[in-house]
């Protein structure tokens, strides 16, 4: 499926593709548009929108994207959801000291978009970053649930 948003990603627009690929459709492919062109370009490609205002999969109800995502497809991993926790308070301003862990998140999703500013190569560079938090989300997770030996 073809799934579009606005160009210069940063932190909710980096962890939307991800947690999409990863856990949503493996064969995504990802559009990046000035914001004023998203919808025809959806429209034109049959595309998905996401994280824009006034989308299904956008911020509502206080969520942030990558929420709206993990509700509309119903993702129940628990370390999905610290990791919605992460990336909720990395990606609103005013949340952003809510979770310890936002705060270098937000750092590197800047620095990622001042070394590469193409949107694609950003989103690649990036995938692994949100790889290895998922990861950390997964070992806390079963630290916190006592299954950890």
């Amino acid at each position: 499926m073809l799934w579009v948003t606005r160009s210069h990603v940063h932190v909710d627009r980096v962890a939307c593709p991800w947690l999409i690929s990863r856990f949503v459709d493996s064969e995504a492919e990802f559009l990046f548009v000035p914001k004023n062109q998203v919808e025809k370009v959806a429209a034109e490609n049959a595309a998905i929108p996401f994280d824009v205002p006034g989308v299904e999969l956008g911020h509502h109800e206080g969520r942030c994207s990558f929420e709206s995502i993990l509700a509309k497809y119903e993702l129940a991993d628990a370390a999905l959801h610290r990791l919605a926790r992460i990336v909720h308070a990395a990606d609103i301003a005013s949340d952003l000291h809510n979770d310890e862990i936002a705060p270098g998140l937000e750092a590197i999703a800047t620095g990622f978009g001042i070394l590469l500013p193409n949107d694609q190569a950003n989103l690649q560079a990036q995938f692994v970053v949100y790889d290895a938090l998922y990861a950390w989300c997964r070992l806390q997770v079963a630290k916190d649930e006592g299954t950890m030996r």
